[in-house]
């Protein structure tokens, strides 16, 4: 399952639990390009519930429309990653190292509400 809410004007919360095959990759990357259209400098929750590698086919999937991810996730400043596997959280925050303009946070899922303050705390204060 991977299940995109918008959660305010420039919001979105990402569930991601199981394993994704390539119909499912397609409309949770729809539904995300679709729900991000009017963002700007958005912030976004993912909520890690139960990883799972997807499907050969679903990685093809998001390879192919990498040009499109790479500018829909320049519409985001923040992003909260909750997980409670070490790994995820530290290769999370390793992409926002990498991505530049976006600032990755991981927390653990318990951690919820530290995340949304993080989230929603603005640079200065």
């Amino acid at each position: 399952m991977f299940k995109v809410t918008a959660n305010g004007k420039n919001r979105i919360d990402i569930e991601l639990s199981g394993k994704l095959d390539s119909d499912e990759m397609r409309t949770a990357l729809d539904d995300l390009v679709d729900k991000s259209d009017n963002i700007e400098n958005g912030i976004m929750l993912y909520d890690v519930i139960d990883f799972h590698m997807p499907s050969l086919s679903a990685i093809a999937i998001e390879f192919s429309r990498l040009p499109e991810m790479f500018g829909l996730i320049r519409k985001f400043s923040k992003a909260a990653v909750l997980s409670d596997k070490t790994w995820i959280k530290k290769v999370s925050e390793l992409e926002g190292v990498l991505i530049p303009g976006l600032e990755i946070k991981a927390f653990s899922r318990e951690q919820r509400d530290e995340a949304e303050a993080w989230l929603e705390a603005t640079e200065g204060s």
